[in-house]
Formats: structure tokens, C-alpha cells, sequence
């Protein structure tokens, strides 16, 4: 007998040396694993010819499994293990090569997610430049400040090996508690369509391709697998398309991403209307088009006919074996496959060849100027709605008690694919202390749960900063791979089993801890600001009357400490504007349901519902105050043939520099069918000194004012009475209005 154990010991233990060499050869290869340049010399690759040409050529030259090979992203048994080394362990998104064929000297292409920061490291590369949240910069109201992020991302992309950036995300916020808020723009479709635009322009001056996403309907976490979006087509066109038209037809990206959920009862990734018919035959869409990671496509055949040129990451619904049953059952031909290839080759070797502006030396990341950029945009998107005489705080000496859960806590966001690693992050905290102990302040930090003890704190500070929120457990890409748990989720309209981490809110409350701290600290100081930490709006009904200063700080990134104290202390005036409404009362929202199979999206929702159904909003869309004040008059405007020229004088009448944004919005009151009340047409963001004044000139294309007529199938001009609005926010109070005619 015991002989037997002992050779049973023998073989466990053999089986346990070879299980582990087999790993450490698998952790091996996935960290060190081959590095491909995603850059080719034009003439040695195209010779005389031009990409189209060359790529018609040598698609004639592919074997059918070579044509296949040019639409996924890589096999799974290659790329698997490399991903979850890196990703799991490692916490690092590690190159996934794309296209590559050595026997026809392909280079691959390599995707980066890029929101906040190059995903992608290089081996070696430990940390990047991590950006505030697209929300965060979406509350800036500042294009050229959302060209000058992508232009530092795109640098340290390159600097990473990579030329393919997942990134904008423009899908629209229809609601505050979806859980990816935080990596968009806002609510209104003009607002994402101009950020799209500066976004894609920056990253593709530096040969990375962008790939704005989730086209369409993406505004749902915790379903999104499964969710079926309906919509009339007024709605679809007008409210949800728009943006991505703007950003197609405006910047020309190279990609775009299909979204995971169904619309009208067709997955996007299969949905021919909205790949082939809108983005292609429409909007003369000219690049290929992704899936969205993991279970973005099912039925490979279907994918084909509706023009999905790659599947990613892996090779799944596009196997050999599927497209070629699709052709032999006459769903689909080799030419379709043939020009899938064709879309994706001449697009993705266009980047490959271009001639590089600069060297992109892996010297670009943490460029000093990147860092200094992260923290300038993240005091621009603070966005300060209430300050009851408590900010700045300017005083020398004095206490200032730091509070809260999240005070002291490392906190930029999401875990999913907006992922970004800094190599150390402010808090807001140590961004306080710093400022505060240069004034010769006491600084206090706690962040327990006593309320007792947080009241005793309070009573002694001289100021009080509560810090409140998020974090990515709370909020963001729902990290939950059981998907049979989604769909009984999704089946019960409640969530079923674990939770797991991030995606969407099921309140707009803070957690009940905040709310408690935040009420018992209430009225104790008079010199008391609360700093929201997240992604989009909240309710603050409870307590919204007893706080008398309260500051957006979103997810700021890596520098958002030292930022939020130059908002505090006053060496900077805050300057951001909400880039969506927060109503007084969350039942005002439409409906919304994390664990849904189906869902209606309306034609109205944030200010344009608020707007149309006269309900008083908590804070306004386009709302922020400054430490400054302005004034708007000699309001003008000029009807052209193609263009509304509208101008505008802006004074800073207050004591300190300061910038202010002028919106401009264009009402329908006569339109012979149902619009909204006010539509963003235009804005611009000014800084003027104190006492200073400028003239700010705004142009709204005559096409914009358009609505879609379905049984027409175009875009209709009405020709009547319009309103123009002009001022700080959408608020009524806040708008100067004339009229003006089309005939």
C-alpha cells in the first residue's frame, strides 16, 4: 500500500512540475512576447502603386483563410494567455497585433482603449499620462483643450508601438446612472459630436487610428449584452445618431466600433442599417469598422452582410469553417469577404505608410508638459454649481478639515477598458495639504465613519472640505463575466446573484455613508464645500439646501489633487459647466432599468425634457459659476445663405481673470411637428482679464436646424420663425433672446 502511495505521490508531483514549467513558459512568452513595428517603408511595401491599388492586388493574392486572417484580431490560443497575464496580473493591456502576414509583408495594426491615457504599455513601460474622465473635459466646454488631451495621448501611444486608439466614446447620456457616464461627453448630441471631432482630428495627426464608439444606442451597462434598443427614427436620427454623423463626416476616422446591444431586435454588430445603410451609403463612412471586445459578434455570416470588417479580440464568429458555410449556403460570397478585407487593408495601410510628423522616442511619456496638461484640464472641467460666500478659501492661517471615504483615496475611475495607469495620483488630500500648509493652515484628514468624531472635527476646523462619491466599484464598465447571471439578470429586471464591480448606478444617492456624514456635518460651519468625486449627476435633494459650496471635481486624474486645490485656494477660478441637466427630482430622469432585455428610448430626455414639460431643474445644462462675473450685451446676429452669424459682446465684470463660455441654442416653438423647445447650436469659451472685454462670434450652419422627416427620408429646413438664445447656461434667466427668419 504504501508503495502505491508513493508512486502516486510521484506522478502528483511530476504533474505539478510539468503544470508548473508549462505556466512559467506561458508567463514567460506572455510578458516577453515579440514586438512588431506598425510602420512599413511606402515604397518598399506599395512600390508605384497607391494603397487601394496595392490592397486590390494583394487581396487577389490571399488564400481564402489569409482574407479571414485580415478580419479578427488575433487566434485565441495565441493572444488568450498573452491578454490575461498581462491584464490580470500585470494590470497592463499588452499588444494585440492585427492583420499581420509575413508572407505578404503586412504589418499588423494594435489597438489601444485611450480615454484618459494610452492603454497600451510598451515592455518596460510601467506607467502613462492619466487624463481626468471625458466627462471631467466634457464639463470644460473647451475644444481646443480636448485636441491639445489627444494630442499627448496619441504621442504616447506611438511611443508604445501602437497606431489604433478605441477611443471617443460618444455614445449620449440619457440617463446619470448609466455606469460608463464617465467616459463620454455629456447629454447633448452637439456638445459630443464637437468633442468627437477634436478628439479624432488629434489622434490621427499622429497616424493613430481613432475609432469612435459604440455605434449605436450604447447607453445601458449592465445589460448591454443583451438589451434591445426601440426607437422611432426622428429619435434615432436626431438624438442619437447626430453625433456620430458630425464626427464621421467632420474628422474622418479610420474605425469605428459597433456597440454590444441589439437595436430593433438586431444586434449591432449584425445590423446592416446602421453599418452599411446610414455610416456607409449615408454619411460616405470610407474605413472599417470593429466589434467591441468579446461577445460584440454571433453569427459571422450575418456580420459579413452587414459589413463588420473585424472581429475582436479574437477569432470566434469569423472562423474559416462559418464563413465558408455562410458561402456555400449563399448567405454570403467571397466578394463580400473580399471587400471587408479591401475596407480595413487600404485604410489601416494608409496609416502604416503615412510620413510621421515627429519621432515618437518613448521619452514622449510622462512628458513633463503631458503632466503639467492633466492638471490644467482637470481644474478646467471643475465645475462649481453652489458658493454660499465659503470659496475661495483665501485666509492665511486657520484649520481645514479634509473628510470623507474618498478623501484620501487614489481614485481616477474606471477598471474597465478606459483603464488608464498613472504613475502616482494627487489625491485630494494631499493636493489640499499642499496648498493649505503654503498658507500656513492646520490641515485635518479623516476619513473613519464616526459621525461623533467627524462632528468633533468639524466644530474645531475653521474650513471643511467634504470629499463624497465614487469609485470604480461603483460605477463603470460592469467587470461580470458570468453572462448567463447578465441575461437571468436582465430576464428578472433585477439583479440576480453577485453584483461584481462597477456598471450602473441603481441610485442616484451617494452611498449611504456619504449621505450620513454629509447630514451630520450639515450647518455645523459656515466655510463648508463639498467635493463630488464621479462620473455624472446625483441626487442632492437631501441636502443640497445645507451644503454652502459644492464642487464637480469628476474623476481628475492623475494630477486632480493639486488641481482641485488650485480651484479651493482660488489660483484658479472655476470655469466648467455641466455637460448634462441634474433634475430636483430623480423621478424627472426617463425611465431607467440596469436590468433590462428590452428598452424604449424617447425623444426627449436631459434639458430638452426639462425644457418641454416645464420641469424646474435642480441645475441647468450649461450651468457653472466662476469667482468672477460677466456680462453679455450688443447681442447681434446676421441671416446668410448657408450660415447664422451671431455675435456677441462678453465683459468680465469682477475682480480676477476668469473664463466664461457663451451658448448659444436655437428654439422651434413654430415648427409644424413636435421639437424641442432649445437645441445647443454653438458655444465658445473665452478668458478675459478682470475688467476686460471681447466680442465672440458664433456660427451656426443653417443645416443644423433641421429635423428628420421619416416618410420623406431627408433632412427638412422648415422655413418659419425661429428663436435664438444666447447666454451662460440653458436656463431661461440665463438667455438673451431675439428671433430670425427663414422664407
Amino acid at each position: 500500500m504504501k508503495s502505491k502511495l508513493k508512486i502516486l505521490g510521484k506522478i502528483l508531483l511530476g504533474i505539478l512540475i510539468v503544470f508548473i514549467v508549462f505556466a512559467g513558459i506561458v508567463y514567460y512568452k506572455s510578458v516577453n512576447y515579440s514586438v512588431y513595428d506598425v510602420k512599413v517603408d511606402r515604397e518598399e511595401l506599395l512600390g508605384d502603386l497607391s494603397v487601394e491599388e496595392f490592397s486590390r492586388n494583394v487581396i487577389q493574392e490571399m488564400t481564402f483563410e489569409e482574407k479571414v486572417d485580415q478580419m479578427y484580431g488575433e487566434k485565441i490560443s495565441a493572444a488568450g494567455p498573452r491578454l490575461g497575464v498581462n491584464f490580470l496580473l500585470l494590470q497592463r493591456f499588452p499588444h494585440v497585433y492585427v492583420g499581420r502576414n509575413d508572407r505578404l509583408n503586412l504589418p499588423p495594426w494594435v489597438l489601444s482603449d485611450g480615454p484618459r491615457g494610452a492603454r497600451v504599455m510598451d515592455q518596460g513601460v510601467d506607467a502613462v499620462t492619466t487624463f481626468p474622465a471625458a466627462m471631467s473635459r466634457g464639463a470644460s466646454w473647451n475644444v481646443d483643450l480636448e485636441y491639445r488631451v489627444h494630442d499627448a495621448i496619441a504621442k504616447e501611444m506611438r511611443a508604445n508601438k501602437v497606431n489604433y486608439a478605441a477611443t471617443p466614446c460618444i455614445n449620449l447620456l440619457r440617463h446619470p446612472a448609466w455606469g460608463r457616464a464617465q467616459e463620454t461627453y455629456g447629454e447633448d448630441p452637439y456638445l459630443l459630436g464637437v468633442f468627437g471631432v477634436a478628439a479624432v482630428r488629434a489622434l490621427q495627426e499622429h497616424n493613430v487610428m481613432a475609432c469612435p464608439k459604440h455605434f449605436a444606442l450604447n447607453s445601458l451597462e449592465n445589460s448591454r449584452f443583451v438589451v434591445d434598443v426601440n426607437l422611432d427614427e426622428r429619435t434615432l436620427r436626431e438624438v442619437y445618431l447626430p453625433h456620430f454623423k458630425r464626427t464621421v463626416q467632420e474628422a474622418n476616422p479610420a474605425s469605428m466600433m459597433s456597440a454590444y446591444n441589439k437595436v430593433r431586435g438586431e444586434y449591432s454588430g449584425n445590423n446592416k442599417y446602421l453599418l452599411t445603410d446610414i455610416l456607409r451609403e449615408e454619411w460616405g463612412f470610407d474605413g472599417f469598422i470593429s466589434s467591441d471586445w468579446v461577445d460584440g459578434t454571433y453569427d459571422g455570416p450575418a456580420s459579413v452582410s452587414a459589413g463588420l470588417n473585424v472581429e475582436m479580440p479574437f477569432q470566434i464568429a469569423y472562423s474559416y469553417e462559418a464563413l465558408q458555410e455562410g458561402i456555400d449556403q449563399g448567405l454570403i460570397t467571397e466578394e463580400d469577404i473580399d471587400q471587408l478585407v479591401y475596407e480595413s487593408l487600404k485604410t489601416r495601410l494608409a496609416y502604416a505608410v503615412a510620413e510621421d510628423k515627429m519621432e515618437y522616442d518613448r521619452d514622449l511619456i510622462l512628458d513633463p508638459s503631458h503632466v503639467a496638461l492633466a492638471r490644467e484640464t482637470a481644474a478646467e472641467g471643475m465645475v462649481l454649481l453652489k458658493n454660499e460666500g465659503v470659496l475661495p478659501f483665501k485666509e492665511e492661517g486657520g484649520s481645514i478639515l479634509v473628510i470623507g471615504r474618498l478623501a484620501n483615496t487614489e481614485n481616477t475611475g474606471d477598471h474597465g477598458s478606459s483603464d488608464s495607469t498613472p504613475p502616482y495620483v494627487i489625491t485630494p488630500y494631499q493636493g489640499i495639504k499642499t496648498a493649505a500648509e503654503a498658507m500656513n493652515k492646520e490641515v485635518v484628514l479623516y476619513e473613519g465613519n464616526d459621525l461623533e468624531k467627524a462632528k468633533e472635527l468639524a466644530r474645531a476646523a475653521d474650513e471643511i472640505v467634504i470629499v463624497s462619491g465614487y469609485t470604480f466599484e461603483d460605477e463603470g464598465e460592469y467587470i461580470f463575466m458570468n453572462r448567463d447571471a447578465i441575461e437571468a439578470s436582465a430576464e428578472a429586471g433585477k439583479q440576480v446573484g453577485d453584483k461584481g464591480v462597477g456598471g450602473d448606478r441603481e441610485t442616484l444617492k451617494l452611498p449611504q455613508s456619504d449621505e450620513d456624514l454629509i447630514q451630520a456635518i450639515a450647518g455645523i460651519q459656515k466655510k463648508t464645500a463639498l467635493v463630488y468625486v464621479g462620473g455624472s449627476g446625483i441626487d442632492m435633494s437631501d441636502w443640497n439646501d445645507e451644503i454652502p459650496a459644492i464642487l464637480f471635481a469628476w474623476y481628475a486624474g492623475m494630477e486632480g489633487g493639486n488641481a482641485l486645490a488650485d480651484i479651493l485656494f482660488g489660483k484658479i477660478s472655476p470655469s466648467g459647466k455641466l455637460p448634462f441637466s441634474i433634475a430636483a427630482n430623480a423621478d424627472d430622469y426617463p425611465f431607467f432599468n440596469p436590468y433590462t432585455n428590452q428598452i424604449d428610448y424617447g425623444y426627449y430626455h436631459g434639458y430638452t425634457l426639462f425644457d418641454k414639460k416645464e420641469i424646474a431643474t435642480a441645475y441647468p445644462f450649461g450651468f457653472g459659476l466662476s469667482y468672477s462675473s460677466f456680462e453679455f450685451s450688443d447681442f447681434d446676429l446676421n441671416l446668410g445663405e448657408k450660415d447664422l452669424e451671431v455675435s456677441v459682446l462678453v465683459s468680465n465684470t469682477g475682480a480676477v481673470a476668469a473664463s466664461e463660455v457663451v451658448q448659444a441654442y436655437v428654439g422651434f416653438a413654430n415648427s409644424e411637428v413636435d421639437r424641442p423647445v432649445k437645441l445647443l447650436r454653438a458655444f465658445d469659451k473665452v478668458r478675459l482679464d478682470a475688467g476686460a472685454s471681447t466680442v465672440v462670434n458664433l456660427s451656426i450652419p443653417i443645416s443644423d436646424l433641421a429635423y428628420y422627416n421619416p416618410e420623406r427620408k431627408e433632412w427638412v429646413v422648415e422655413a418659419m420663425e425661429y428663436e435664438l438664445f444666447v447666454g451662460n447656461s440653458s436656463s431661461e434667466k440665463d438667455l438673451m433672446q431675439t428671433v430670425f427668419e427663414l422664407k
